[in-house]
């Protein structure tokens, strides 16, 4: 398809993407945040017993959970596959680094759903009091360990090299675009730091705010507006293919 002089939006195959990418965004959003409080609220404790004693009486929470992990895990790879065929034209090799970042994302938080049915498994036990009360805390302890900010690792880089494809297609418009390199620059910083240690959990968790800011506007801007197609002459001084076809 030959491109005209002037920037429209995508009508095409990329239109379908935009629109499942969008729809995906907030999908993704609402199901995330609902498994976080959901799982909250089925380990409340101050300590592990604690923590073990309230699963026992939340068990159907954390079964929802298990779905709901499993769709976030869904959603991060649609996320990478609609976002790659949104952006390849802007640059191949980032879009397709940023596609195994979102893929990797979703593999870790697949990961997560064994994790989760073990715990199922062991607040049945606990509940029919028919599993050893320290062997029973110790095994919580270490399934109720977090990897989030291993997963989110790879879910800041994927959106930080989706989000520099942005501005230099103009896929989107140019203040949201910014606004996610900032969001998730952002991240990439501080999420390793609170792999390594370095910094408190619930400091780090203010730090997405700027995200939320930036993918609900743009899931609605992708499910409602579209994409922009950019011009050749666009393309080309973006560091885009000099032959668009």
């Amino acid at each position: 398809m030959t491109r005209s002089g002037a920037a429209g939006r995508e009508a095409g195959p990329s239109g379908g993407s935009a629109r499942i990418a969008g729809f995906t965004f907030l999908f993704y959003i609402a199901a995330g945040i609902a498994s976080l409080l959901l799982f909250g609220r089925a380990t409340a404790g101050i300590d592990i017993a604690a923590k073990l004693a309230t699963l026992a009486h939340h068990v159907v929470e954390l079964r929802f959970v298990v779905l709901l992990d499993l769709a976030c895990s869904f959603s991060a790879m649609t996320l990478g596959v609609t976002l790659y065929a949104l952006t390849w034209r802007q640059g191949e090799q980032l879009a397709m680094f940023a596609l195994v970042c979102r893929l990797c994302e979703g593999f870790l938080i697949a990961g997560s759903v064994p994790n989760n049915l073990d715990l199922l498994w062991l607040a049945n036990a606990a509940g029919g009091g028919g599993q050893d009360a320290n062997s029973a805390q110790m095994l919580a302890a270490y399934l109720l360990r977090s990897n989030v900010a291993l997963t989110s690792s790879f879910f800041a880089v994927g959106s930080l090299l989706f989000a520099v494809l942005f501005v230099r297609g103009r896929v989107v418009p140019a203040p949201l675009a910014w606004l996610g390199i900032a969001a998730s620059g952002l991240l990439v910083i501080a999420l390793p730091l609170q792999l390594a240690g370095f910094l408190d959990g619930a400091a780090a968790s203010l730090l997405w705010l700027p995200m939320l800011a930036f993918e609900v506007p743009l899931g609605l801007w992708l499910l409602f507006k579209g994409v922009t197609t950019p011009t050749l002459g666009r393309a080309a001084r973006f560091g885009g293919p000099e032959d668009v076809k």
